[in-house]
């Protein structure tokens, strides 16, 4: 998919993704060694814009495995269509039971879930499992198995085995500890917040109506909001929001009115806030 580390950097730019070097060079990694990639840090410096970009980039289909706490197999791999094998057994009354189970166990009857359609067909695709500390641990034994081999079995069909393996991402945020047995199949990227120079390029992609002064103010102000003890800190999806948010008023400058008015929009608790209005001095950023 990729040259080099410097390829890496042109072609997720040119979706919109600017890369740091660590993030180009772990990503072109996972492309040459074929390997998932894990990728922890806050949420909101992205982690999963990255995997949408990397699709992009690869002409690829994006298949999203959503994690959330409850999320089995059948929400992960396949299940059967119950409803479709009940009208298909009250069609066939006058059939042997081994000729209609031989019919509703078959392709016309599955459904496929991320897991096995990210595994099924020779069309290129990225499989992001997306916010994977928040799935259950028994889970993980389902993503190890499926990692490893890049195959399925399914009792009534066989083993589906991959023809052309996925550009695979894991996104964490650190909310529980993943298994060190899941840990070693990936390779490992954690995306922390970015540098003033990075954000402020960042910023200028996103906003590029935005003063570049203002740019800069706004850049200078998140990092000192970051630098508080805040219960959530902005991320670089806030910083983005707070210079459209500027964009919109009309902002010239960033003066003390305006902080106070839009710091809703980076900051998502009120004690958070009161901090922030209390602590900041724009003087001094």
């Amino acid at each position: 998919m990729f040259t080099s580390v410097d390829d890496v950097s042109a072609r997720l730019a040119g979706t919109g993704y600017l890369a740091s070097p660590a993030v180009a060079t772990t990503v072109f990694l996972a492309d040459r060694l074929g390997k998932p990639l894990l990728v922890e840090g806050p949420a909101g410096v992205g982690k999963t814009e990255l995997a949408k970009a990397v699709a992009q980039v690869a002409g690829a289909r994006l298949v999203r495995l959503q994690c959330y706490e409850g999320v089995d197999e059948s929400r992960a791999l396949y299940e059967w269509n119950h409803a479709k094998q009940l009208l298909r057994i009250s069609a066939g009354r006058d059939e042997s039971w081994d000729e209609t189970r031989t019919d509703i166990f078959s392709e016309e009857f599955l459904l496929p879930r991320p897991l096995l359609t990210a595994i099924r067909g020779d069309d290129p695709k990225v499989l992001l499992i997306d916010e994977t500390d928040k799935a259950d641990v028994e889970v993980e034994g389902l993503l190890l198995e499926v990692l490893s081999d890049f195959q399925v079995t399914v009792p009534e069909l066989g083993t589906i085995a991959a023809t052309s393996r996925p550009f695979v991402v894991l996104t964490s945020n650190a909310s529980r500890e993943l298994s060190e047995a899941l840990r070693r199949r990936c390779l490992f990227l954690h995306i922390g917040f970015p540098d003033e120079e990075l954000e402020r390029r960042i910023v200028r992609l996103k906003v590029p109506g935005l003063d570049r002064a203002l740019t800069e103010s706004v850049v200078r102000v998140v990092g000192a909001l970051r630098e508080m003890d805040l219960r959530k800190v902005p991320s670089v999806a806030e910083t983005i929001d707070w210079a459209r948010t500027l964009l919109a008023l009309g902002a010239d400058t960033l003066d003390e009115d305006v902080v106070r008015d839009s710091l809703g929009v980076i900051l998502k608790h009120q004690d958070d806030i009161l901090k922030a209005a209390a602590k900041l001095d724009l003087g001094a950023v």
